[in-house]
């Protein structure tokens, strides 16, 4: 089993990994919520945060990853990420987050759903991290070509973009399109969030005209 610093180094050679650590790695006090663990790597990184910055951190997950650290700055729940009775006490012992990371149910309604809770324990500047927003390695002909993988990551990105649609002044949206994908989400205003709203196409006339005729034509 690879140590904590060997599993960090690794993760930091991860180039979505290495923008999310860019982004915080100087913030005193650090409170992380990090939803889905598997092999740790993220943990890891975030462990190293912690450690240097004095903070926090919880993990959820399905599975029993307890073992994976011993370290008083780590709360593993082994729980779903919407049993938000038994997260959500956690979340308020070590108090308001600086950094949510979502790489749990990679299913566009719900990280909706799960983005929607946490985001009420943000801090205003805090991040929101979403993994799993690029299609591109599972479309046709590549190497990890997944049709369930391309629908489940094209589907979540356009979610989020319906997301920040009805949330312009609300936060702050980035993407890192490496790999699987990553979204940075910036929380710059402390109002509660409005529901997604869809994307619907401008009107064009020209548009109009060719799509009658090619009908009747």
């Amino acid at each position: 089993m690879l140590s904590h610093q060997s599993k960090f180094e690794n993760a930091y050679k991860i180039p979505r990994l290495k923008f999310i650590y860019k982004e915080i790695q100087n913030i005193k006090n650090i409170k992380i919520l990090e939803l889905g663990v598997r092999e740790g790597v993220s943990t890891s990184l975030f462990l190293k945060t912690c450690e240097d910055n004095d903070g926090k951190m919880i993990s959820i997950d399905i599975d029993d990853y307890s073992q994976l650290y011993k370290n008083y700055r780590w709360n593993f729940i082994c729980t779903r990420d919407d049993d938000y009775e038994k997260v959500d006490r956690e979340i308020l012992k070590i108090g308001d987050l600086d950094v949510i990371y979502i790489d749990s149910l990679h299913e566009p309604n719900h990280v909706k759903k799960i983005f929607y809770h946490y985001y009420n324990f943000l801090k205003k500047g805090g991040f929101v991290f979403v993994d799993d927003i690029c299609w591109l390695p599972y479309s046709k002909s590549q190497k990890r070509e997944s049709s369930g993988n391309y629908e489940a990551n094209i589907k979540t990105f356009e979610k989020l973009l319906e997301i920040q649609l009805s949330n312009i002044n609300k936060f702050n949206m980035e993407f890192s399109f490496h790999s699987c994908g990553m979204a940075k989400i910036i929380k710059i205003d402390s109002s509660e969030l409005n529901e997604p709203k869809k994307i619907k196409k401008p009107f064009s006339f020209k548009n109009f005209v060719l799509t009658t005729y090619k009908k009747f034509s």
